[in-house]
């Protein structure tokens, strides 16, 4: 069994590695490591795009089941907000990879690129959002709002993924009042959840890379360690400045992308 398809040498993996490491890390502390993780799988010669969404999924969980520990030790978030919603975010993962095997993710991109911009411009000019917890609705309202957002993100985790982690964050503090690191704590379990729906869907059609997914999902396990120990260390302004930065660049990455699909 070979680590990487078709012609890709040992350079390629290595380019693989250093991406997994440095996308478990920005993953740990706000999401959006899909960002570098996915596209340096479609790098490799003679991957299909599901066989790479998949990859990326294995390589992800390994990520987040080790931010969502290390956070859940450190930080104790409730688990009343973040197990409903990880639940049915995992059945809208499953749905959403049985799309992407369909459907083209192109589809989706001028959508998620005015989200985006949206979600940066509220965050910029909004400097106390997320400074302070302060929960916007309670009891079962509280569920069914983070039900719903899980339901959604979750879906789109399963048919492209990258910034997945950055949308599970904002939601937490937009609509229901957590601040960052509480947000990010809670986001990385549901996370996790979205990684195993879309890998429940993926491992029986066969497009897992396993031993390229495995490895890569060790870089992602030490990028997460340092990356949810620095958030952890450093508090709700620094995860909110790498948020923006995070924002900033999907928006730059995905609004590339849809020119060269749509318009060049």
């Amino acid at each position: 069994m070979t680590f990487l398809p078709g012609d890709a040498d040992w350079g390629v993996l290595a380019l693989l590695i250093v991406a997994a490491f440095a996308a478990g890390w920005i993953d740990a502390v706000v999401g959006g490591g899909g960002l570098l993780q996915l596209p340096a799988l479609l790098l490799v010669p003679g991957i299909t795009p599901v066989q790479a969404l998949a990859t990326n999924k294995l390589a992800s969980i390994f990520g987040t089941a080790t931010s969502s520990a290390t956070y859940y030790r450190l930080v104790r978030p409730s688990l009343r907000t973040a197990l409903p919603m990880a639940a049915i975010a995992l059945l809208g993962a499953f749905g959403g990879a049985s799309v992407a095997a369909f459907l083209p993710a192109q589809v989706f991109k001028p959508i998620i690129v005015v989200a985006l911009i949206a979600v940066a411009l509220i965050t910029l000019f909004k400097p106390a959002l997320g400074a302070v917890t302060r929960l916007k609705h309670r009891g079962s309202r509280h569920v069914v709002i983070a039900t719903v957002a899980g339901a959604g993100i979750g879906f789109y985790d399963g048919v492209l993924g990258p910034g997945t982690g950055t949308f599970l964050v904002i939601s937490l503090v937009g609509l229901l009042g957590y601040d960052f690191l509480q947000a990010s704590a809670k986001a990385k379990i549901v996370n996790f959840a979205t990684n195993a729906g879309a890998l429940l869907f993926f491992i029986p059609l066969g497009a897992v890379l396993w031993p390229l997914g495995l490895a890569m999902g060790l870089a992602n396990v030490v990028g997460s360690l340092i990356g949810s120990r620095m958030a952890i260390a450093r508090g709700t302004r620094f995860v909110r400045t790498l948020f923006l930065v995070v924002v900033g660049v999907l928006i730059v990455k995905l609004g590339f992308d849809v020119w060269n699909e749509n318009l060049a």
